[in-house]
C-alpha cells in the first residue's frame, strides 16, 4: 500500500509538472506574439513620423493634413473643443430608454449606469459627451502625481489593466464593493483596447471619479494614447457604437487621456505607475511636466529649442547668442522681459495699487510666453501651469527629457538583471533591474513600487526582492483560462492583501471535482489557441523561412536537422521561444531526425488557406501584414469614417512618393485612387484597400 501511494504520488507530481510546463510554454507564446505586435506598432508609427518630419508641404491643404495625421487632438483650445463637441445642441428622443445623466452626478446615476451596461444598453451620445466634458474639467485641476492617504478610508484598492473587459470590473465591484467615502480605488491605466467594452469601462470610471473625486484615482497607461487605439480596437469600437457622433466622442476622449495623472502616491510610501521606472526617473520633474502636451507618448512634441532655456542662456552669456547669427535667425524670437515703470508714490494708494496690478500682470504674461502657455486661450489655470509659473528658478528640462520621463513610466518593464537598458522587446521604454528599483526607492524614501502593464498567470507577481509588485486585473486575457485577474488592498500598515479571480460564468457553477476536469480542458484549449496563433505566425513568414532553411541545406536535399530548424525559425520570427521544446506540437513527422521543410510549410498553408482558395503566397502576405495594413488604413482615414476619401489618399501618397523619390503627377495619383475604388462610390473601404495589395502581389 505504501509503495502504491508513493507511485501514485510520483505519477501525480509528474502529471502536474507536465501541465505546468505546457502552461508556461503557452504563456510564452502568447506574450512573445503580443510584444512583437507592440514592436510592429511602434516601428510603423516611427515610419509615418519620419515621413512627416521630412516632408515639405507645398500648400496649406497639405500642411493641414500632415499636422492632423498623427497628432490628432493637439493644441485644441477649450473654446474650439466645446464648439466641436456641442452636446447641448443634441436632443435625446423620447424613445430613448437608457440611463439619463444630470450634473452634478449622484451615486444613483452610477448605479443606473452599471445596470444599463449589464443589460447591454447604450448611453446616449449627449450624455457621453457631457460626461467627458465634466471629466476633462476635473482632471485639469489634478496634479501629475495624485496623493492618497489610508487615514481617510479603511483601505485603498489598486486595480491593474482592464483592457475593455467589463466583466472583470463588475466582478471587482461585486467582491470588493463600489467606490464610496470608505472605499478608495486606484485604477492603474490601460482601461481600453483589446476588449469589446472599453468605452463602457471608461464611462463607469469617469462617473465614479466625478461622484467621489477624493476616493477614485486614475493613472494614465500606455494604451491611453490615440495612436495605440488605432491598432488595438478602441477607435473602431467607438465608431461602431456611435456612428453619428463617434468622431466627436473620440476627439474628446483623446483630450481627456492627455489630462490623466501620471502616477499615484499612497501615504508617501508606495508609488503606483503603469509601466515602471528607469535610471533617470525624476519624480520632481514628473510633478512639474505639462502632461497635456503629450497627446501621444509615441510621438513626442518636436521643439527646436526650449524657449525658457534660451532666455537663461541669454542672461548668463549674451555674447554666446550674438556669436552665431545663423542660430539667432533659426531661434524663435523671445519676448523681452518687461521693465517695470517708475513706481508712483505710496501716498496715493489707488495709483500704487494700479501700478502693482499692472506690473504683476506684465510679468505673468511674460512667464506665460516662456512656458508656452497660449495667450489666446482664455481658461482657468491648471495645476501644472501654476507649478510652472511659480517655479521659474527650477532646473530647465528639454522637451526630450520630459517625453522620456513619461515614456519610461508608461512603457517600462522590470528585469532580474542589474542595470537599465532599452526595452527592445516592446519597442518603447526600458528594462530596469533591482539596483535601479533600490536607488529610486531610497532616493524618495519609498517602501515599494506597484505597476501593471504585464499580464501575469496569477494576476500578480513580486520581483526585485518584493520591492516591485505587478498587478493585472484582466482575467482570461489571452484566452478563457489563460490567466487569473487580481487586485490588491492596502491598509494603514501598507501590507498588500491580494484577491484573485477569473470572471468566467461557466467555472463558477461547477463543483470541485468538475473544476479539476474543467481546468485540464481549459489548459488544452488555451494551449491549442496559442499554437494556432503561432502557426499563423510561421505561415505568415513562409518565404523568409524557406530562405533561412536553404541556408542550412547546402546540398539541396530539402531536409534539415531539428537543431537547424529551431535556429532558423528563431532567426526569422525573433520571438525568443524554446523551439526544440515546442517542436512536437509544430512538427508532426520527422524521418531520421530530419525535417522535410517544404512539405511542412505546405501543411501550414493547407491549414491556413481560406475557402476562397487564395494562393498560398498571397495569403501569407495578408496574414503577415493585415494588422499593419489595418493600422495604416485608420491613420489615413483621419475622420474615422471607415472610408478613405480621394483627398486623404492623395495627401498620403504625396508622403510616400516624397519618401521613395517617385515622381507622380496629381493626375497620376487620381488615376491610381480611381483604380482602387472598385465600386466607384468615390471612397476606398478597407476591403478595397486590401484588394489593391492583393492585385499588386499577384502582378509581382
Amino acid at each position: 500500500a505504501f509503495k502504491a501511494a508513493v507511485l501514485i504520488q510520483q505519477w501525480y507530481r509528474r502529471y502536474v509538472a507536465r501541465l505546468e510546463m505546457r502552461r508556461r510554454c503557452t504563456w510564452r507564446i502568447f506574450q512573445s506574439i503580443e510584444y512583437a505586435c507592440e514592436q510592429d506598432q511602434i516601428k510603423l508609427h516611427n515610419f509615418f513620423s519620419y515621413l512627416m518630419d521630412h516632408f515639405t508641404p507645398s500648400s496649406s491643404k497639405e500642411r493641414d493634413f500632415i499636422s492632423r495625421m498623427l497628432v490628432s487632438g493637439e493644441s485644441v483650445k477649450d473654446v474650439e473643443l466645446e464648439k466641436y463637441c456641442d452636446y447641448e445642441s443634441m436632443e435625446v428622443p423620447d424613445s430613448y430608454t437608457g440611463p439619463r445623466l444630470s450634473f452634478p452626478l449622484l451615486p444613483d446615476h452610477a448605479t443606473a449606469l452599471l445596470e444599463a451596461f449589464k443589460q447591454k444598453q447604450q448611453l446616449h451620445a449627449r450624455y457621453v459627451l457631457n460626461l467627458l466634458h465634466e471629466t476633462r474639467k476635473h482632471l485639469k485641476q489634478l496634479p501629475n502625481i495624485s496623493h492618497v492617504s489610508t487615514c481617510y478610508s479603511e483601505e485603498v484598492t489598486v486595480c491593474g489593466d482592464l483592457h475593455g473587459q467589463l466583466d472583470d470590473l463588475f466582478f471587482i465591484f461585486y467582491k470588493n464593493g463600489l467606490p464610496s467615502p470608505s472605499k478608495s480605488y486606484v485604477f492603474n491605466g490601460d482601461f481600453v483596447d483589446r476588449g469589446k467594452q472599453s468605452l463602457e469601462i471608461l464611462l463607469i470610471l469617469f462617473t465614479f471619479l466625478l461622484i467621489y473625486p477624493k476616493e477614485v484615482h486614475l493613472n494614465r497607461g500606455n494604451h491611453e494614447d490615440h495612436i495605440v487605439n488605432l491598432r488595438y480596437g478602441f477607435t473602431k469600437e467607438v465608431m461602431q457604437k456611435y456612428k453619428v457622433h463617434g468622431k466627436k466622442i473620440l476627439k474628446m476622449i483623446q483630450n481627456v487621456f492627455c489630462w490623466l495623472p501620471l502616477a499615484t502616491l499612497i501615504d508617501q510610501k508606495v508609488l503606483i505607475v503603469h509601466g515602471g521606472i528607469s535610471d533617470t526617473t525624476d519624480l520632481d520633474m514628473l510633478e512639474k511636466i505639462q502632461r497635456n502636451k503629450f497627446i501621444s507618448v509615441l510621438r513626442r512634441k518636436k521643439r527646436k529649442r526650449s524657449k525658457r532655456k534660451a532666455v537663461i542662456q541669454e542672461i548668463d552669456s549674451e555674447s554666446d547668442v550674438e556669436a552665431d547669427p545663423a542660430e539667432n535667425e533659426a531661434t524663435p524670437s523671445l519676448p523681452p522681459q518687461p521693465r517695470p515703470s517708475q513706481a508712483p508714490s505710496m501716498a496715493n494708494k489707488l495709483e500704487f495699487s494700479k501700478w502693482v496690478r499692472q506690473t504683476v500682470q506684465e510679468q505673468i504674461e511674460w512667464c506665460r510666453r516662456l512656458v508656452d502657455i497660449s495667450e489666446s486661450e482664455e481658461e482657468e489655470p491648471t495645476f501644472s501651469s501654476w507649478i510652472s509659473l511659480s517655479d521659474l528658478d527650477a532646473p530647465c528640462w528639454t522637451s526630450q527629457e520630459e517625453w522620456k520621463q513619461i515614456l519610461d513610466i508608461l512603457w517600462s518593464d522590470p528585469m532580474p538583471q542589474e542595470g537599465c537598458r532599452e526595452n527592445t522587446v516592446r519597442g518603447g521604454g526600458c528594462y530596469f533591474g533591482p539596483d535601479v528599483t533600490a536607488k529610486v526607492l531610497e532616493k524618495y524614501n519609498l517602501q515599494f513600487l506597484i505597476r501593471s502593464h504585464e499580464c501575469k498567470p496569477e494576476g500578480y507577481e513580486f520581483c526585485h526582492n518584493r520591492k516591485v509588485l505587478t498587478i493585472f486585473s484582466a482575467s482570461n486575457y489571452y484566452e478563457i483560462g489563460s490567466n487569473r485577474g487580481a487586485y490588491v488592498k492596502l491598509g494603514p500598515d501598507l501590507v498588500p492583501h491580494f484577491v484573485q479571480y477569473q470572471a468566467n460564468k461557466t467555472a463558477l457553477t461547477l463543483t470541485m471535482t468538475q473544476r479539476q476536469g474543467f481546468l485540464v480542458a481549459l489548459i488544452s484549449r488555451v494551449e491549442e489557441s496559442a499554437f494556432r496563433a503561432l502557426r499563423e505566425q510561421l505561415f505568415a513568414h513562409t518565404s523568409a523561412l524557406i530562405s533561412a532553411f536553404k541556408a542550412y541545406d547546402k546540398d539541396n536535399t530539402g531536409r534539415i536537422t531539428l537543431s537547424n530548424w529551431a535556429t532558423a525559425v528563431e532567426s526569422v520570427l525573433h520571438l525568443g521561444l524554446p523551439w526544440r521544446t515546442l517542436r512536437p506540437q509544430l512538427v508532426r513527422s520527422m524521418v531520421d531526425g530530419t525535417l522535410e521543410y517544404k512539405s511542412w510549410l505546405d501543411d501550414l498553408a493547407v491549414e491556413q488557406r481560406s475557402q476562397e482558395h487564395i494562393q498560398s503566397s498571397l495569403l501569407e502576405v495578408i496574414y503577415r501584414n493585415r494588422s499593419n495594413l489595418e493600422t495604416i488604413f485608420r491613420i489615413i482615414d483621419r475622420d474615422h469614417s471607415g472610408l478613405i476619401s480621394f483627398e486623404e489618399f492623395h495627401q498620403t501618397w504625396k508622403l510616400f512618393s516624397a519618401h521613395m523619390n517617385i515622381e507622380l503627377t496629381d493626375d497620376g495619383i487620381n488615376d491610381l485612387v480611381r483604380s482602387i475604388d472598385f465600386n466607384k462610390d468615390g471612397n476606398i473601404d478597407f476591403n478595397e484597400f486590401l484588394e489593391a495589395f492583393r492585385l499588386v502581389k499577384q502582378t509581382q
